[in-house]
């Protein structure tokens, strides 16, 4: 077997790993690869609604329990703004064998709340994508990986942003590539802290 058979039998969907290397030997090559989950991440639909809200709802939940109780407070996001959403055509949902287990929004050009940054500056002001509600059912590891690299498929450049509180985004996000910018403020005027991928 070629070099290039071998990689041609290897997934190339969105993967995320969950298990320490394993290796196989086939006709001569040793490859070293780990258990791979693969996503499907596809628009969301109308029909998706009420699991979406069961995920931003858990998401909530562990967020209290991790210690960061406000950020996402008084439901949010609400049901509006997620109809809203999938009818704006920029949330999309991360699927593995036709189950629902992740959701993000994501769009290409200007996001009012990144117009003002302070205790910092952004890298690039060329057009970026930005992603935004990332949340999981947390049954599988690699949802922001997963929304990372979709949108890298679409545009590069990126912009997130997270909760003070919110360590467990802020380890994910620089685990992702992401360079911490500075401060922005959301539309209730609660600072967010900025990152940024080029």
């Amino acid at each position: 077997m070629t070099e290039e058979e071998i990689y041609a039998i290897i997934p190339v969907l969105f993967t995320s790993f969950t298990e320490t290397f394993r290796r196989h030997h086939i006709g001569g090559y040793i490859i070293r690869r780990e258990k791979m989950q693969k996503f499907e991440i596809i628009k969301a639909e109308e029909q998706d609604l009420p699991g979406i809200l069961e995920i931003y709802a858990y998401a909530r939940g562990f967020m209290k329990k991790t210690g960061n109780a406000f950020q996402w407070k008084d439901s949010y996001p609400p049901e509006e703004l997620v109809a809203e959403d999938i009818r704006a055509g920029q949330l999309y949902v991360i699927k593995e064998k036709a189950v629902i287990h992740g959701v993000f929004t994501f769009f290409i050009g200007e996001d009012p709340t990144y117009a003002r940054i302070e205790q910092g500056r952004w890298l690039s002001d060329e057009v970026y994508g930005t992603i935004h509600r990332v949340a999981g059912d947390g049954t599988v590891h690699g949802i922001l990986g997963a929304a990372v690299t979709f949108a890298e498929q679409q545009i590069r450049h990126l912009r997130i942003d997270t909760h003070k509180d919110n360590k467990v985004m802020q380890h994910l996000i620089k685990k992702n590539g992401f360079r911490e910018c500075g401060i922005i403020y959301t539309g209730d005027g609660s600072p967010r802290i900025a990152y940024e991928k080029l």
